[in-house]
């Protein structure tokens, strides 16, 4: 994607994907400002095909605030395509996700930011004391359950949309419905280091939830069970380096000599993680 802004890009990117949001989008943008107050950053709100007047809302909010980059999908394709559009489009070294339902405090983004410098690549949020139905968090708990032992990634709250990466990592994940849950697992199989940190949860004020069992049930598994596949397909190079060409001269006895290059092997230079800790079939 091009870069529709001139100038040196932000350090960090903020990128939040919505689907009929538009009461919470105020708030959301003043709130992310005084989190992200002093820090260089850049904002990517992500409308996936709306049907209110989450467009319209963006669009003023925009002429506000110069850090807001407003995208719109045409029509609705699901979270996983609202934060890959983000990723596409994300200008800084660093990169913020969380949910436009307030629900994420960004107030808790600095502090897992902070744990990058350790030496982390992805640090994901686990939420404290969830102000959800007990349907939800019971549901929840079943899914993370299942995910770990089936993938062992060892996220305790892969719900959790409040996470930070570094962006060359999430730029090489492939982009599918339902990438987003299973993000750090997919992080892990690029080399990624990846931690966790408590972080807060808030009732929504407004709006309603997209989600619940009957949409997510069935779907989450068929995903678990292509990620486990290709958990186990992943290639992961961890280095690749180019051989530099070795020229040879000889000469021969008598009047004239004659010399000889041999022809230079040479593979494209490349990096990426360590391969994922599961067996790859051949």
């Amino acid at each position: 994607m091009t870069d529709p802004r001139p100038g040196s890009p932000p350090r960090i990117s903020v990128v939040v994907p919505v689907f009929d949001e538009e009461a919470n989008l105020a708030p959301l943008v003043a709130e992310i400002g005084a989190a992200f107050a002093g820090l260089d950053y850049e904002l990517l709100v992500v409308d996936d095909g709306s049907r209110d007047a989450t467009a319209a809302t963006l669009a003023r909010l925009a002429g506000e605030e110069p850090r807001l980059r407003p995208l719109r999908h045409d029509r609705n394709y699901g979270q996983s395509a609202a934060l890959a559009t983000g990723f596409a489009a994300a200008r800084g070294e660093l990169l913020v996700t969380l949910d436009g339902d307030l629900q994420n405090d960004p107030a808790d983004a600095p502090r897992l930011l902070a744990e990058l410098e350790r030496g982390f690549d992805v640090v994901s949020g686990v939420r404290q004391r969830r102000q959800d139905s007990w349907v939800r968090k019971v549901s929840s708990r079943v899914a993370n359950g299942v995910r770990r032992r089936v993938l062992d990634d060892g996220i305790a709250d892969v719900g959790c949309s409040l996470k930070v990466y570094r962006t060359r990592i999430v730029k090489r994940l492939p982009p599918f419905a339902g990438m987003h849950r299973f993000l750090p697992a997919l992080a892990r199989m690029e080399g990624a280091r990846i931690t966790e940190l408590p972080v807060a949860h808030r009732p929504r004020r407004f709006g309603k939830s997209k989600y619940n069992i009957s949409n997510r049930l069935w779907r989450g598994i068929a995903d678990l069970l292509g990620v486990w596949w290709l958990q186990r397909r992943w290639v992961a190079v961890a280095a690749v380096e180019e051989i530099s060409a070795c020229n040879s001269t000889s000469t021969a006895s008598g009047p004239s000599s004659a010399s000889s290059d041999r022809p230079s092997s040479s593979a494209a230079s490349s990096s990426s993680g360590s391969p994922p800790s599961a067996p790859s079939g051949a």
